[in-house]
């Protein structure tokens, strides 16, 4: 089983092959932000890696990152945990006004994962 240490919280060990905001709020047990239910729509479920970084990343997460302007962050709905990783929860409810997390992900990564290179 994957580890995954979420920086000032702990470590979990976490079914490979789950989602990355599914482990956060179910293992970790945090506040993770998913407002589009974890569909690569908002980036409300960003994360930094301290460590364990994939080196590929889906179609429609790169786009998202590319069209909002964003660097040094992936989307948790769109990872799997199969690796150990270190991250940073940087997207917490705790940290808003919002009411809830958003409606909680499902299982599979959405849309389906089409994977390739994450570039440097």
């Amino acid at each position: 089983m994957p580890k995954l240490t979420v920086e000032g919280v702990g470590t979990f060990e976490v079914p490979e092959g789950k989602r990355l905001v599914l482990a956060l709020r179910e293992e970790a047990g945090i506040d993770q932000l998913h407002a589009c239910g974890g569909n690569a729509k908002c980036t409300t479920c960003r994360v930094e890696f301290v460590s364990g970084e994939p080196g590929m990343i889906t179609k429609a997460e790169k786009e998202l990152l590319k069209t909002k302007g964003l660097s040094g962050v992936r989307l948790s709905c769109q990872l799997a945990c199969e690796n150990d990783m270190e991250v940073r929860a940087i997207s917490r409810l705790r940290d808003t006004e919002r009411k809830d997390c958003g409606s909680m992900p499902t299982p599979e990564i959405v849309p389906a994962p089409e994977w390739v290179e994450k570039e440097s």
